[in-house]
């Protein structure tokens, strides 16, 4: 049981829905929610310098805040869907900080539950059950570490899972450790070579694969990551940053 307020941010790209957000959390007598931080001041944070006293300035003046040196902060933040931008956001807010994010979703794709559980989110809540209790028990698990989904996020969440697993195991013919998430050093092999404009045929002769295993090494990748063709199988290398 947490015995210590928990410091909160909130996002969301348009500011009436964060406005929604901050008045579900803001009285809460276990949260302390800070201000939003413009772009500079956001910088200055990755930068390692600025942060302390925008913390201080955005307190409410609630008596003092009991924090354990190094203790998480909770992000929530809303998305009405898992796009671009999104996924951006989240991968800023949890790159290189100990911070646990809580997601309030209008909508999730089973390849979007995958990848926002991949980036760290800790709990997640459909918009439209998002109620104070409901947002104040999904903040207090993700600062316990704990995990938080819907019932029904939980049943796809396994089914897509246990698809890849398979998925996995058939791709483990071509050789070497497949990861469930993510690419293995000859995956990100095989869409170098290819992101230069190689064939199959001379991406096996430049690995020394046979072609029916890069073929298999590629069907196998694009089924786990739900990926349609080659072209945006090397779009996903070069944004995630594998090649």
């Amino acid at each position: 049981m947490l015995t210590k307020r928990v410091t909160v941010t909130v996002h969301a790209s348009d500011p009436l829905s964060r406005a929604g957000l901050i008045s579900h959390l803001r009285h809460q007598p276990s949260l302390d929610v800070l201000p939003e931080r413009t772009e500079g001041e956001r910088v200055r944070e990755d930068r390692g310098g600025g942060a302390g006293d925008e913390r201080e300035r955005g307190r409410e003046d609630r008596g003092p805040v009991r924090e354990e040196p190094g203790a998480p902060a909770v992000a929530v933040m809303l998305a009405d869907r898992i796009d671009e931008s999104t996924t951006a956001e989240l991968r800023r807010l949890l790159r290189g900080r100990d911070q646990r994010v809580v997601l309030v979703a209008g909508e999730l794709r089973e390849p979007d539950l995958l990848s926002v559980v991949e980036y760290g989110v800790r709990a997640i809540i459909w918009r439209h059950q998002a109620t104070e209790q409901r947002l104040l028990s999904a903040v207090h698990s993700a600062a316990r570490g704990e995990g938080e989904l819907p019932p029904d996020l939980v049943s796809r969440l396994l089914n897509q899972v246990g698809r890849l697993r398979r998925a996995t195991a058939a791709g483990a013919t071509a050789g070497g450790a497949v990861p469930l998430f993510g690419m293995a050093p000859r995956e990100v092999d095989v869409l170098r070579l290819l992101a230069e404009g190689l064939d199959t045929r001379q991406i096996s002769e430049r690995l020394a694969y046979s072609e029916r295993t890069v073929k298999n090494i590629l069907h196998a990748l694009m089924t786990r990551l739900q990926l349609t063709n080659r072209a945006h199988a090397v779009a996903y290398a070069l944004r995630e940053g594998y090649i």
